[in-house]
């Protein structure tokens, strides 16, 4: 349940949308994501620890180092006994309504 932890950020599935056209270093991909490079280092770093990303770091012609990152080869198979358990680790103050607002539903 982790791995769709991980993909539920809006975020999250947008870098990969992105990385799976190819791998990008941070600076170019804050840009055609359309923002802050200290935003999208917490979801790579998110993804990569969830074993969705990985990355590497290469110098480029000029010198300067770039972290690139690819996306990794994955599938989720989600039965309906995994979403029994994971309803069970519902609390409900940790639901969201219809709005994704968390409170009482």
């Amino acid at each position: 349940m982790g791995l769709l932890a991980t993909l539920s950020n809006p975020h999250r599935l947008r870098v990969v949308a992105a990385l799976a056209g190819g791998r990008n270093y941070v600076s170019r991909l804050a840009r055609e994501l359309d923002i802050s490079r200290a935003l999208l280092q917490v979801h790579l770093k998110k993804l990569e620890a969830a074993g969705l990303v990985t990355s590497r770091l290469e110098l480029s012609e000029d010198g300067k180092a770039l972290k690139f990152y690819e996306v990794n080869a994955f599938a989720v198979l989600l039965t309906p006994q995994d979403v029994v358990t994971a309803v069970q680790t519902l609390t409900p103050g940790n639901q969201k309504d219809e709005r994704g607002e968390k409170g009482a539903t």
